[in-house]
């Protein structure tokens, strides 16, 4: 059924039964309107500008391993839709919804369930994924795709998505310019968020819960990670948040909960890490001699097994007027810091680096014994990761 305003429905068992019928009768710029039921049709093709909008969550099922619904026109929006059921593919990336090649695009309020890759976006520009419900079927990491998975696109925007049981939550790769703010990416094998090649973006206000390994940020520059939280991501290698490769970059009133490690430098240069919160950690900091010029100022690090470790008594970062709860110091001039410079690197941390099954002693009276000693003549630990202006009350409250 088509009206005057340019509205095409597709119900089952009227005369425009299935999606891919509408778009043939489709003009530029017309709404296509899918009632509630389950429609099984072949690969859909949108070739053309026009919105699509769900009525009462119509549910499009996959038929083998290919994509549902691709879009290769500009200026298309898909909304208050469901997608599932495509099965994993070895030589392609099968998809609920694909665009390629295409600017201006909207994807919103839509739940993919049980798909080898949720959203996959290649090549475009200026658009928006928002407010969706991606569910992968939680499979290994061989038979698991991603998420939201963008590749070669920039000026995209990716916000208030929930992301679960994939591969990766969110993978970016070759991508510029774009922003992913109040997502929660949660329970994926791998990567709460991927990302590679991406220069200028920022992540905001994210969530990424106990995935394997937290969040990767590689190969990149000019990077601003604000007010996301890095919660219970546990494992023999899981990190809240991997830098590695990146440069002139910045992260800033951050939350690190219970993770493994909760923030990991490897040749990560130029790093500004500024008022986040460390707590209940393994590791708060764990940067290696490889990584240069960071400065880390402003952060609060609380009930941490080890608050920094490196793996190399020389180290050319700066730690500067952070508060650290095992700091024992006085404040003669009452200017909230330390007078004593404090070392945030123990050295029992230097013995766990060169033999990691040593760690078994961390609550023993032997390694207290050890920090005990270093603290009265530090010798070994590095000279250069020495916060000599320590807090003396904690980052947002009155001293």
């Amino acid at each position: 059924m088509i009206d005057l305003l340019g509205t095409i429905v597709v119900k089952a068992g009227s005369a425009v039964p299935t999606l891919s019928a509408a778009l043939a009768l489709a003009r530029p710029h017309d709404t296509v309107v899918v009632e509630a039921g389950r429609y099984a049709e072949p690969p859909i093709e949108v070739t053309r500008p026009v919105v699509i909008l769900g009525r009462g969550r119509p549910v499009f099922v996959g038929r083998g391993d290919h994509t549902v619904i691709r879009v290769t026109a500009d200026s298309v929006t898909i909304a208050g839709i469901a997608v599932e059921r495509v099965l994993p593919s070895n030589v392609a990336e099968p998809s609920a919804i694909r665009l390629d090649s295409v600017a201006h695009c909207r994807v919103a309020d839509v739940e993919v369930r049980d798909s080898f890759f949720g959203i996959y976006g290649s090549a475009v520009e200026s658009c928006l994924i928002e407010n969706n419900r991606v569910v992968g079927p939680g499979r290994s990491e061989q038979e698991s795709g991603n998420a939201i998975h963008l590749w070669s696109s920039r000026d995209v925007t990716v916000r208030g998505n929930v992301v679960e049981r994939y591969r990766d939550g969110i993978y970016l790769e070759f991508v510029t310019g774009s922003r992913l703010e109040g997502n929660r990416s949660r329970d994926n094998r791998r990567f709460g968020l991927h990302f590679m090649f991406s220069d200028d973006c920022l992540y905001q206000e994210n969530q990424f819960s106990r995935n394997g390994a937290g969040v990767a940020v590689m190969y990149s520059k000019q990077v601003r990670m604000v007010a996301n939280r890095f919660e219970h991501n546990r494992g023999q290698a899981a990190y809240g948040l991997l830098l590695k490769d990146i440069t002139d970059s910045r992260l800033e009133k951050n939350v690190f909960d219970a993770n493994t490690i909760a923030l990991y430098f490897e040749a990560a240069n130029r790093v500004e890490a500024v008022e986040n919160h460390f707590s209940s950690n393994g590791w708060a900091i764990r940067m290696l001699a490889n990584s240069e010029a960071n400065v880390v100022t402003g952060n609060a690090f609380v009930g941490n097994g080890f608050d920094v470790s490196t793996n190399s008594r020389s180290n050319a970062s700066r730690f500067d007027g952070n508060f650290w709860d095992r700091y024992r110091g006085y404040d003669l001039d009452r200017d909230g810091f330390g007078d004593a410079p404090f070392r945030p690197v123990r050295l029992f941390s230097l013995v766990v680096e060169q033999n990691e099954p040593s760690l078994i002693l961390l609550r023993s009276a032997f390694v207290d014994l050890l920090d005990a000693a270093e603290r009265v003549l530090p010798i070994l630990t590095p000279e250069t990761l020495v916060d000599r202006r320590p807090l003396l009350a904690m980052p947002g409250r009155s001293r």
